[in-house]
């Protein structure tokens, strides 16, 4: 392989013969939903969503192998064909020398051989659009005459993807293409489904502009009549013959598959002359509002993509690393992009996510609110309230998600699943979002709950639920609103009894770990035990800061007190009664009564539940043999350790949340690190593994175990969890093992011969190295999260800034300071680490902050200070000195 990356520090890359790597494409997108993915070889589909794809959707494997793709065809001097794809005969034989160039979010190729050199520029532009744009330039770069045909040739497929296999040809039947001036636009007349047709409002329109031609001579708006018979996209009939059109602007053809096919008159460019195609590709509601978008000149193209890029860049802004190794800022760029690009494009539409139709899942909704709290905080607290909309008052939650906020709908074939993780991450992001903004008010504001015909967990149901509001209602029938704190409280009191045999929460369908999804009757997760054990503990601290506040009582609804009770070490049995008990309460609604708590009470009752439940874990679920040991992660099906020291079974999601939670020791963490270097580190795929290889497909604990070992879930390294190793190992002070963590990822995804992707990081890494699913991944939330957070240790305590770094002499490199740009208490704020006697982590602690020259005062923490005081500057200086 002969590809090198070249990554520049604002995030700009250049791969050299990028054609010598496969399965790589680039997102092209806009905030308001137009979504596409684009390869070196124009491969890729455009949509809004399921429904309105404008080119073919694509899967990973369509990239190389499908024909389907953007094509734009020159004939060279009337003697062979040549395309901007490469997939022609000639290019096959003498290959060009391709370059890809990125940057955001425009994708950049330049085609070259000894003849001439072709670049192509897409974009998606960033306003209220559903626009994708390409401009082609053609240099002559000898001093001989240059023969050129210009031919345009994209299919348009302007249909659902469901069609893709399902009546694909009778959806064709449906398509009304009409010839319009310089494009094409196809209109088809309904929206295929078997449940029903409705009426299509969709458009999907091709227009282009020439340089060198006011208009187009010939078009073919049906792909098969621009092939010709017996022909493929790889040699058209009408780019290598003179095959003139009989359609005329304003005509219209219906019943074929539609093709954007547009011929230019043969023209000569001199030497160093250019020819420039500029190409939008469109979706709309209405063939005037396509038509008024169309390109009109070069320069039109221009503009565009200049206001994308100024759009991106401002995206990014309010964070940024400057560490040393400029490299590292530039790919830290793509990864603060990915959160973004996860809020656009959910878990679907890119060629690896090949699933789903779109939307979110619930664990989405809240970890992506990780990165934004950090980066764009204005929105974040409407949003929270929304989300919480979805709490069911069971402690369960919606699973399928509104197209607006704070919309949770029915399941409506009476199928749901629990992911008995769900309830863990709403206060984990709450936490968040109060200790960056002091708004603790937010707990006080009041949502209504999600409810509809599931209860007890949704285990049972009720047969006179009828479809309506999906609000949970009171005894009397009215809307009953409960406060943000309230749900919080609901979320994590429920697991509390919910637990298995081993006094563990119980797995239900699975936990964070989707592919854990076969022991639903006897599995328990103890690592989401460790973590709901936290929350509970984290809980009664803030409810102590509330206190601190002159908040004495807490008003909830009275039918909670059942969750409530003061006695902590209830067996198994009785657990799960005083939980049945809840369920049978609020079955049929709730009173709407109210009383109050008293704050410090409470939260006497929360710590000794969250206590409990992280002794459980540290006391029963650690295994140890000689000088190895680690925790339990899981019980299966058959109510058996998942884990196991003398078959050296182990599972790195167990060790995560037992480290973060602070249910292990240090004795304990000490030996899981050994063991995790010795059984899941592996640096030929970039770090961590996920588990141990078990040698079985394990059909009582999930399907995971059926993947090939190394893929996915099943051992692959996996970066999420990977990425929240080293934050619990960051916060648990073992700074070299979390920053080992990190540097073995990003060394990794940055080693093009091995990991084969663009800057980034991916969901997992497979056996070979190579990056998997990359863009949208949960670990790009969590790596910013950590750096900020962690590393760079800046963080709040309820609107206070903390200044708590664990930063290693390493990463100073040469130098004496180190800085990063991040908010603040709302304001932009570059804080600057000097360090000027060169200490190592564990050598130096802080010795004053100072803000826009004036020195601040603070307290100190375990592992740093907190200000007494809102920064009101742009410039902090922490000045770092031995201890």
């Amino acid at each position: 392989m002969n590809s090198q990356l070249t990554l520049h520090e604002n995030g700009s890359f250049h791969i050299r013969n990028v054609t010598d790597l496969s399965y790589t494409y680039f997102p092209l997108c806009n905030p308001f939903g137009m979504k596409s993915a684009i390869s070196p070889a124009f491969a890729g589909d455009a949509t809004v969503d399921h429904n309105s794809f404008l080119l073919m959707p694509t899967s990973v494997e369509d990239l190389t192998h499908s024909l389907m793709r953007r094509h734009v065809f020159f004939r060279i001097d009337d003697a062979y064909t040549w395309s901007i794809t490469g997939m022609t005969a000639h290019q096959t034989l003498t290959p060009d020398r391709v370059d890809l160039h990125g940057d955001f979010l425009v994708h950049k190729i330049v085609r070259a051989n000894p003849h001439f050199t072709c670049s192509i520029e897409s974009f998606v532009p960033s306003h209220d659009t559903y626009q994708e744009w390409h401009k082609i330039t053609l240099k002559n770069t000898t001093s001989k005459p240059l023969s050129l045909k210009s031919v345009i040739g994209i299919p348009i497929y302007g249909r659902s993807a469901d069609t893709l296999r399902d009546h694909r040809h009778v959806t064709s039947l449906l398509n009304r293409v009409k010839i319009a001036e310089n494009g094409l636009i196809n209109h088809p007349t309904f929206s295929f489904d078997e449940r029903g047709h409705v009426l299509n409002k969709r458009h999907y329109g091709v227009f282009a502009h020439s340089s060198h031609h006011t208009r187009v001579q010939h078009y073919y708006p049906t792909l098969e009549a621009f092939v010709g018979e017996g022909q493929t996209l790889l040699d058209p009939d009408v780019v290598k013959k003179e095959i003139p059109s009989t359609h005329r602007i304003g005509d219209v053809i219906a019943g074929y598959e539609a093709m954007a096919g547009m011929a230019y008159e043969t023209v000569t460019l001199h030497e160093h002359e250019e020819l420039s195609l500029v190409i939008a590709l469109m979706i709309g509601d209405d063939e005037v509002s396509l038509h008024q978008a169309r390109p009109v000149s070069v320069t039109q193209f221009d503009t565009l993509k200049e206001a994308t890029q100024a759009y991106w860049k401002n995206v990014l802004a309010p964070l940024q690393f400057h560490f040393p190794e400029k490299p590292l800022n530039g790919w830290l760029k793509w990864v603060t992009l990915q959160p973004e690009l996860r809020r656009i494009y959910g878990n679907s539409f890119l060629p690896y996510h090949d699933y789903g139709r779109g939307g979110k899942g619930w664990r989405d909704l809240w970890q992506d609110l990780l990165a934004l709290i950090l980066m764009r905080p204005e929105p974040v607290r409407a949003m929270l309230i929304n989300n919480f909309k979805g709490v069911r008052i069971d402690g369960s939650n919606a699973t399928i998600i509104g197209d607006r906020p704070g919309v949770f709908l029915a399941d409506r074939n009476h199928i749901t699943r629990i992911w008995m993780d769900h309830g863990s991450w709403p206060f984990l992001t709450t936490r968040l979002y109060l200790d960056q903004s002091g708004d603790v008010a937010l707990l006080f504001e009041k949502a209504t709950y999600f409810q509809d015909q599931f209860t007890h967990y949704t285990k049972q149901a009720k047969q006179d639920f009828v479809p309506g509001e999906n609000v949970l209602k009171t005894h009397e029938g009215a809307t009953y609103y409960g406060t943000i704190l309230e749900h919080l409280l609901i979320q994590n009191l429920v697991p509390y009894y919910h637990v298995g045999a081993h006094n563990n929460i119980r797995l239900e369908d699975a936990d964070w770990n989707d592919g854990l999804d076969m022991a639903s009757n006897q599995g328990e997760s103890v690592a989401f035990t460790a973590f709901y054990g936290q929350n509970l503990v984290a809980l009664a601290k803030l409810l102590h800061q509330l206190h601190g506040q002159g908040i004495t009582k807490i008003t909830l609804f009275v039918e909670i007190d059942t969750l409530l009770q003061a006695t902590a070490d209830y067996d198994v049995t009785a657990k799960n009664s005083v939980l049945q008990h809840y369920f049978e309460t609020v079955k049929a609604g709730v009173s709407g009564k109210t009383r109050q708590y008293e704050t410090l009470a409470l939260a006497k009752v929360l710590l000794a539940k969250g206590e409990a439940l992280l002794a459980q874990v540290r006391e029963n679920e650690w295994l140890e043999e000689a000088e190895e040991g680690w925790f339990n992660g899981y019980y299966d099906d058959d109510a058996v350790a998942l884990d196991d020291v003398k078959q050296k079974h182990m599972t790195l999601t167990g060790q995560v949340f037992a480290i973060m939670s602070g249910a292990a020791t240090k004795k304990q963490v000490d030996k899981i690190i050994r063991c995790a270097d010795t059984y899941l580190y592996d640096q030929t795929v970039g770090g961590y593994r996920l588990n141990t290889d078990f040698k079985t497909v394990k059909t009582n604990m999930g399907r995971l175990f059926g993947f090939a070992y190394g893929h996915k879930e099943n051992g692959a390294m996996f970066s999420h969890m990977a990425v929240m190793y080293a934050n619990a190992l960051y916060q648990r002070g073992y700074v070299t093992a979390g920053d080992k963590v990190i540097k073995a990822i990003y060394s990794h995804s940055m080693d093009l011969k091995h990991a084969k992707m663009y800057p980034g990081i991916a969901e997992y890494y497979n056996p070979k190295g190579r990056g998997m699913y990359p863009y949208l991944t949960g670990s790009a939330s969590w790596l910013i999260l950590t750096l900020v957070t962690e590393v760079f240790g800046i963080k709040g305590d309820l609107g206070l800034p903390v200044f708590e770094p664990k930063l290693l002499l390493a990463q100073f490199k040469e130098e004496t300071t180190l800085a990063i740009t991040t908010l603040i208490n709302e304001r932009r704020v570059t804080v600057v680490y000097d360090n000027p006697m060169r200490l190592n982590y564990g050598d130096y602690h802080i010795g004053n902050v100072v803000v826009d020259d004036e020195e601040q005062a603070f307290s100190r923490t375990r592992f740093g200070v907190k200000l007494l005081q809102k920064i009101t500057g742009d410039r902090v200086v922490v000045v770092l000195k031995a201890k």
